[in-house]
């Protein structure tokens, strides 16, 4: 029976009753990442126990927006002048990002006897919307993929932040944001240079277009030296809410009818994809002179906003992190087609 009240359904408000309080019981625990996780796990157990809960709409473009405008205010001048620096590794890492997924697939492949096809889409650290949206229209199995980056995001989440901070590392001031300053008056315009900025990129079909059109619009006012302003605590944890909401979310019925032994096999190469890529950002920083925590999570198969939001909660290398993620993603969605080609001649030969 549907969950209304004078024609608008209480499923979404439901949802954010149990973010929030998700949230509250993280952060009375002291946990990292409270506002994120909490919402998260609390969504994704109430989903799973098919209590009537809905994401709220626009949940995740109104957490990107905010998170986005954020985390260009850490683009300073002299960050810019630093990240130019860095374009040899961005580009090497998102090659790396793309072995990673191969050798994942493989290996799921493998493990769960699932077609390669849909291996290949469920192990490239890409855009999940993005990368189920590629498996439907190339034969991979679109709820078995959508299902895998679900388990991929939520897992690096609950794994990646947890481990940092009781490896007790420490940011480096250079980070710091361009102004710890909240002026309501400028924010309110810089938000709303942010909306069109991301409805713009959204009408042009860019990836995660709400989170990187708000972080283009602050950062270039940050690059510029123009007067900003900080974002509230309260409205980045409302934005991690929102985010930890919706990523909660995707473990729906969808998720459940994946087969046991694919989703157990895809936890096994997402472990196995966290250690590569940590080994990986390990030689990395050995090279770049990036920090050791910044590069591992610079190269973390997690999403964009997730690892950023990490990086600023734990006062790392925000713009290096945010750099490395969109770059590996922006290369992995933008080349998917040629790389699936190249993958189908010389990978996937046993299909034959």
């Amino acid at each position: 029976m549907p969950m209304t009240a004078f024609g608008i359904s209480l499923r979404p408000w439901l949802a954010l009753a149990v973010s929030a309080a998700g949230a509250l019981v993280c952060v009375s625990l002291g946990t990292v990442l409270p506002w994120m996780m909490g919402p998260m796990v609390a969504m994704a157990l109430a989903s799973v126990a098919g209590l009537p809960v809905s994401r709220p709409p626009l949940a995740m473009t109104v957490g990107q927006v905010v998170i986005g405008s954020a985390l260009g205010l850490f683009f300073t001048q002299a960050v810019l002048t630093q990240m130019g620096a860095l374009v040899g590794y961005l580009i090497a890492a998102a090659l790396f990002a793309f072995v990673l997924g191969v050798v994942c697939a493989c290996v799921l492949t493998r493990l769960s006897g699932c077609d390669s096809r849909t291996a290949f889409f469920a192990s490239l650290p890409g855009g999940a919307i993005e990368m189920t949206n590629i498996a439907a229209r190339l034969g991979g199995r679109e709820d078995w993929v959508a299902a895998a980056h679900a388990l991929r995001i939520v897992l690096v989440v609950l794994t990646v932040p947890p481990l940092l901070t009781h490896s007790g590392v420490h940011g480096d001031e250079v980070w710091a944001e361009s102004t710890a300053q909240v002026h309501y008056s400028v924010l309110v315009s810089m938000m709303l240079l942010s909306v069109c900025a991301g409805t713009l990129l959204s009408w042009c079909k860019v990836p995660n277009s709400w989170l990187i059109g708000p972080l283009l619009v602050t950062a270039l006012i940050t690059g510029l030296g123009l007067e900003g302003s900080a974002m509230p605590r309260w409205a980045s944890n409302a934005a991690q809410l929102l985010i930890g909401c919706a990523l909660g979310s995707r473990f729906d019925a969808a998720f459940l009818r994946a087969g046991p032994r694919f989703m157990l096999a895809v936890g096994v190469t997402i472990f196995l994809g966290m250690a590569l890529a940590a080994v990986f950002g390990y030689a990395l920083a050995q090279v770049s002179g990036i920090q050791v925590p910044t590069a591992i999570l610079a190269t973390a198969p997690g999403g964009v906003a997730e690892m950023s939001i990490t990086a600023k909660a734990l006062q790392l290398g925000v713009p290096v992190v945010t750099s490395f993620h969109v770059t590996r993603m922006a290369f992995l969605v933008l080349a998917t087609g040629p790389l699936f080609l190249f993958h189908q001649r010389y990978v996937l030969r046993t299909d034959r």
